[in-house]
């Protein structure tokens, strides 16, 4: 079960006026897959924030209101220390690592107090899985951390990139992992509109994946607003499927970006942006000192005017923001925040 110390923690966050509640962490580049919509592995780098600064840059994201922690790069599970890493933040965040399948099953006990370990597949059928990812063995490899992770009792669910390579799976996909009690919490292909100096490169432009099918697109939502009546396995909430729905059919947005107000990125050289895409605007270490300032209010209200991009994640924390937002996930995934508490 959840410490209450942790929701102790969690709760004095959540009141304090002006903290984003979710931060992804791209604690390193390093990868070892080479998946055709990203572009990470061809631009690898050794050089990372060490065990310490990670655990510092944490500190400073408490401090200002985080309550979410996503650790992604490249793959975490990479490092070494990930699993110190992982401890100290799954006791004052909700605390979820992606991997792509290849390393979670032989590092069972670095992950375990994670709150999420999401695995990356986008299809059942295993050639195109590893044809996506470009290493053979790949879908092999993320099937059986699945089934590993699972019957150590640890929260796994799987992450597939929604693209025209698997638009017409989608529904199928969902279905047998439901069956089998897997969550799934989808991302939504989409590649990276440069601007001067991007905080952390990673969607590159893929005539394969761009999905030119919108029509089916926003039917794929309409189901699985459908389906989430009858299961707690599909973590993905109403209001963000509407939205995208709503892209899909009409080319418009219905949200604002709430970068910096409800998000924000930490990449691996400790830089802080308020999407990946974007230029950085600080080191973690002095974000404290700006935080408050005019300069982010700026930003913030020049972010959102930005309809750059659809990345899924960042769509999720835009339509959720602020406190009615959290109270709104909370009630769209109540079988699962309870499920989440009782663990």
């Amino acid at each position: 079960m959840i410490s209450y110390s942790k929701v102790l923690s969690m709760i004095k966050r959540v009141v304090k006026p002006s903290g984003p509640r979710h931060a992804q962490i791209f604690v390193t580049r390093k990868c070892n897959y080479r998946c055709r919509d990203c572009n990470v592995w061809m631009s690898q780098e050794s050089q990372e924030l060490s065990t310490e600064e990670v655990k510092r840059s944490l500190d400073i994201l408490r401090e200002i209101g985080v309550l979410e922690i996503v650790f992604s790069g490249g793959n975490p599970l990479l490092r070494d220390d990930m699993g110190e890493i992982i401890n100290y933040a799954s006791k004052y965040f909700i605390t979820t690592v992606y991997d792509n399948g290849s390393l979670a099953a032989n590092k069972i006990d670095e992950i375990r107090n994670a709150d999420f370990v999401a695995i990356s597949l986008d299809t059942l059928d295993e050639k195109k899985n590893d044809y996506l990812k470009g290493v053979n063995g790949a879908w092999r490899k993320a099937m059986n951390a699945i089934d590993a992770l699972k019957k150590e009792g640890i929260h796994v669910g799987v992450s597939p990139t929604i693209s025209q390579m698997n638009l017409y799976e989608i529904i199928d996909f969902t279905k047998f992992f439901i069956k089998r009690e897997i969550p799934v919490w989808y991302c939504l292909y989409a590649y990276d509109y440069s601007f001067n100096n991007s905080a952390f490169s990673i969607g590159i432009k893929n005539d394969e994946y761009e999905i030119t099918d919108r029509e089916t697109l926003a039917e794929i939502c309409s189901i699985l607003i459908e389906m989430k009546k009858k299961s707690g396995c599909i973590y993905i909430t109403d209001r963000t499927l509407k939205a995208i729905r709503h892209l899909a059919l009409t080319g418009e947005r219905s949200w604002e970006c709430r970068a910096l107000e409800n998000f924000l990125v930490v990449d691996h050289l400790g830089r802080v942006s308020s999407c990946h895409c974007r230029d950085p605007i600080a080191s973690i270490f002095d974000l404290p000192k700006i935080w408050k300032s005019p300069y982010i209010k700026r930003l913030r209200n020049e972010y959102r005017q930005c309809t750059r991009c659809v990345y899924l994640c960042y769509i999720f924390y835009s339509v959720h923001a602020g406190f009615p937002g959290l109270m709104d996930i909370i009630v769209d995934q109540w079988r699962n925040v309870k499920a989440y508490m009782g663990k």
